[in-house]
């Protein structure tokens, strides 16, 4: 499981759902999608710490940074590592804020041309970013 610390920089809620983001650093904000607001959890206030969690297996790879689609959260980074197997890859990226991990299919991995020293850019899906207090 990836993971990043740090606080909650705002929250958007409409009913029972609340979009969060998550200041990392200066430069990066992941945002999460949770079915909670304020009133429902307390741990939901601008200031308090919190963990991002995501599955390495929820990770998207691209070559390019500024590619035009709705997937906000993104992450700058450069190849550390690539263990291929048989269907499936494991790619370890190295970001300003820590190591990432994305596991990926072998196929994909060698359509892209991943190498070790590539930078890419490492993209989540908000409803499958996680948060813990």
């Amino acid at each position: 499981m990836n993971s990043f610390s740090g606080h909650i920089a705002q929250i958007e809620s409409s009913g029972n759902i609340s979009i969060v983001s998550v200041a990392i650093d200066e430069k990066l904000t992941l945002k999460s999608v949770i079915i909670d607001t304020q009133e429902t959890a307390p741990y939901l206030e601008e200031g308090s710490p919190v963990k991002t969690l995501f599955k390495e297996t929820e990770v998207i790879i691209s070559l390019e940074q500024d590619l035009t689609i709705s997937l906000q959260n993104r992450i700058a980074g450069t190849i550390s590592e690539i263990e291929k197997g048989a269907l499936l890859s494991r790619i370890v990226i190295d970001t300003a804020n820590g190591s990432l991990v994305s596991i990926i299919s072998t196929q994909a991995a060698e359509n892209l041309k991943l190498t070790q020293g590539l930078n890419v850019t490492a993209m989540i899906k908000l409803n499958e970013i996680i948060l813990a207090p």
